[in-house]
């Protein structure tokens, strides 16, 4: 199963994103984890301090987020190509990098489910 690229998804998340994290800057951001093609733990993205100093927006990291998901779409779907083509010189490793994609793209529609879940928890809360 091969899953289209997201697109220009990732524009319009980080600035909602960016937007809804200004009052909530002390929270930790979800990243992609150094060397993963998917959403991963948290982890801080590049260019950002580890200590003290910048605390990166949650806009960034789930822009960056989603931007690792869409290279590793992109990257199973060339690799499905060249493997349809006969092109490819090893095709476990085309098979792995579409599996990876596909588990990736997987975890993210888990959590977007989750965090709509969580908002409609939130908005339905009377006071």
């Amino acid at each position: 199963m091969i899953v289209p690229a997201i697109g220009g998804l990732a524009n319009a998340l980080g600035n909602v994103g960016a937007n809804a994290a200004t009052s909530q800057a002390g929270e930790t951001p979800v990243a992609p984890a150094a060397g993963e093609g998917g959403i991963g733990p948290a982890a801080a993205p590049e260019g950002a301090e580890a200590t003290g100093g910048g605390t990166p927006s949650f806009g960034s990291a789930l822009t960056d987020a989603i931007s690792s998901l869409e290279s590793s779409q992109q990257s199973a779907s060339s690799a499905s190509q060249a493997l349809a083509n006969g092109t490819v010189t090893d095709p476990e490793a085309a098979v792995s990098t579409v599996e990876d994609a596909a588990l990736a793209m997987q975890l993210a529609a888990q959590i977007r489910s989750k965090a709509t879940e969580a908002a409609q928890t939130i908005f339905n809360t009377q006071v």
